[in-house]
Parts: structure tokens; sequence; C-alpha cells
């Protein structure tokens, strides 16, 4: 492992906690949210993120509210991070998983997000990651 070059990327759950990391200033250079919840954990450092973070988000994701949306956004303006929301319209939750198809949940599997988000988190690690 290159110790110089660590990054963390998470699905739903696994989302939050790939922000936690960032959040809790650890020692990595990008961490990736796919369709993660955005409330982070309390008591950190709101200037402890150091990671480039990306979000890759369903506009019409109904795990997350307007209002944490708008929190996020500003917790990421207060901490000085290097952030960016790709934000998918028409989009729900769990979009990149192809067995998600329950619309009255809101876990729907959509192709173009999925295909979409997975090239935009691999030219931000290829931008993070490069010497």
């Amino acid at each position: 492992v290159d110790t110089d070059r660590c990054g963390a990327m998470g699905y739903c759950f696994g989302g939050l906690c790939a922000l936690d990391i960032a959040r809790s200033g650890a020692d990595v250079r990008g961490v990736v949210s796919f369709h993660g919840l955005l409330n982070g954990i309390t008591g950190l450092d709101a200037n402890a993120v150091r990671a480039k973070v990306l979000v890759q988000h369903g506009n019409d994701d109904p795990f997350v509210s307007q209002e944490q949306f708008t929190d996020f956004v500003s917790e990421m303006n207060i901490a000085g991070a290097d952030w960016q929301i790709h934000q998918y319209g028409g989009v729900k939750h769990a979009f990149t998983n192809p067995a998600a198809d329950d619309h009255e949940l809101g876990t729907v599997f959509n192709a173009s997000a999925d295909r979409r988000s997975w090239q935009t988190m691999s030219n931000f690690f290829a931008e993070v990651f490069a010497r």
C-alpha cells in the first residue's frame, strides 16, 4: 500500500462512512460517497476536513432531505474543503444497484447515473492520486 495515496469510497451507509473519514481529518487524499447519507457525526472539528470530497447524489433521493443537503454544503464550505457534488436529475437512492427496484421506497437503479458516477469517481481519483 502506498500510504501517501489513500482514499475511501462507499455506497449508502458506506458513503456516509467515507464522508465521516474526511470529517475526522484522516490522512486520505479523497473520499467518494455514492447515494450516501449526508448528515455527519456530531462533535467533529468543522475544520478537520483535509481530503477532497466527491458526493454522487440522486436529486430525488428520499433518504436525504433538502435541509440535510443544504447543511452538508454549508458544512463543507465552513471547513474550507475542496468538495464537489454531482447531482443526477430524476434519480433516486441506490441508483448504482441493479437489484434496486422499489419505487415506493425510493430505491431505483439508474443505468445512466451508475455509469456516469463511476466515470466521475475514476476521474476524481485520477486527479487526487496524481503525483
